[in-house]
């Protein structure tokens, strides 16, 4: 009986995910009416957007955390990534073995390269730019990823885009520039650094096509759970070269660093990609990607909890990518 006890409660665990997954996919097909499905639908959609924006939002803050500004203890951009992946991975291990059995055999190799270009790359180019290149900055080059989206699914994916789509996301993007640059002075030194936040977006670009076109039929717990359990490898053996175990785990402010990292694997890269890949199924890999439009909302709110004074172009800009947003997710009558 004691050795059942675990695989029991592992199972109630992941079939706990794979019920509350089957309910925000499948929740739009049963209700009393169309509409009503519809409406209900959509509120979905638009909850999953905001919790993503708000974990996502939080990223920039723990990675200063976790490396120069805002902690006391310094970790190198490479040990802030590798614990990033290695915690997004542990997470996800319980469920791995029956992720496994359940995916086709032949869609193992793209789950795999989901994760790698999705999440394990980009976590290392955005860190390694940070050290270098203006917040500001990083934050317009952040939102290039709708574009990049539409790009690459045009490209490669045979993506078929409205010019209502293309509108909104140009449109966001320029709400976007506005809000961050408003009463700021952007700083170009190590611009070329620049070319890590956007070569990361083109990985995002290609990942939300890859999952939107080859893995409708892939749980989103069982694409996360293969995914990161896989990079945690790669991640272990960057964070064991860089002499992170041999660091003073006495030292408290080493800890804090360390959980910034950690917390940035848990919440801001596992349990954001399952719901970034339901989002994906249920609303389209377009409005998905604009989910990186509602970062400035979070830096906002973050800069009136600290009562710093709020620039009116940046309130322009903001109403102007809620403009775009809704211009991408509007359905055509």
């Amino acid at each position: 009986m004691r050795r059942l006890r675990p695989k029991f409660i592992h199972f109630s665990a992941f079939r706990g995910y794979k019920l509350l997954e089957k309910g925000l996919l499948l929740g739009s097909k049963s209700g009393t009416s169309p509409k009503f499905n519809a409406v209900r639908d959509k509120i979905i959609n638009w909850v999953l957007f905001i919790i993503l924006s708000i974990i996502w939002g939080s990223s920039f803050m723990l990675m200063k955390v976790g490396m120069k500004e805002g902690g006391s203890f310094t970790l190198s951009p490479y040990q802030v990534a590798s614990l990033r992946m290695i915690f997004s991975g542990l997470v996800l291990l319980p469920f791995c073995y029956s992720a496994l059995k359940q995916i086709p055999t032949n869609k193992l190799f793209v789950v795999v390269l989901s994760g790698v270009m999705g999440s394990f790359i980009p976590a290392y180019l955005f860190c390694i730019a940070e050290t270098k290149i203006d917040s500001a900055l990083a934050g317009i080059l952040n939102a290039l990823t709708p574009l990049f989206t539409i790009i690459v699914g045009i490209a490669f994916f045979n993506l078929k885009s409205s010019k209502q789509k293309i509108i909104g996301i140009l449109l966001g993007f320029a709400g976007l520039i506005l809000s961050v640059i408003a009463g700021k002075t952007l700083h170009f030194e190590n611009f070329s650094y620049s070319f890590f936040v956007v070569l990361a977006t083109i990985f995002y670009g290609l990942n939300v096509n890859m999952v939107g076109s080859q893995m409708q039929k892939v749980s989103a717990i069982n694409i996360a759970s293969v995914a990161f359990c896989f990079t945690m490898i790669p991640a272990g053996i960057i964070l064991f070269s860089t002499g992170y175990f041999n660091y003073d785990f006495s030292n408290q402010a080493l800890i804090e660093a360390s959980i910034a990292g950690g917390t940035l694997g848990v919440i801001n890269t596992s349990i954001a990609s399952i719901l970034f890949y339901v989002l994906v199924k249920r609303a389209g890999i377009i409005f998905a990607s604009t989910v990186t439009y509602a970062i400035p909302f979070i830096s906002l709110a973050i800069g009136l909890y600290y009562n710093e004074p709020i620039h009116p172009l940046r309130l322009v800009g903001l109403g102007i990518i809620l403009c775009g947003v809704y211009i991408v997710n509007k359905q055509k009558k």
